[in-house]
């Protein structure tokens, strides 16, 4: 990897939920796959603008998972 900086890969997903108090979703099949991004500020970025661009909708609900969590549960970081 020519680039010295760590990974830090973050999924940004979202879609309508079951009921607005859940974080079940009603249809799976629906779910709106965002990206996965290098870094929390690019997915924050990308969740804010998909976020925003469903605000009337109380039930539909966007995530950032920070998968360099899932992927090294050891590793320490700030993010």
């Amino acid at each position: 990897m020519a680039d010295s900086k760590k990974q830090l890969l973050h999924l940004v997903f979202g879609g309508e939920l079951s009921s607005v108090g859940s974080s079940d979703f009603a249809d799976l099949s629906a779910l709106d796959i965002v990206g996965i991004f290098p870094d929390y500020k690019s997915a924050y970025d990308a969740w804010k603008k998909v976020a925003q661009r469903t605000v009337d909708s109380a039930q539909t609900r966007y995530f950032i998972v920070h998968l360099h969590r899932l992927l090294d549960p050891a590793a320490t970081t700030s993010e």
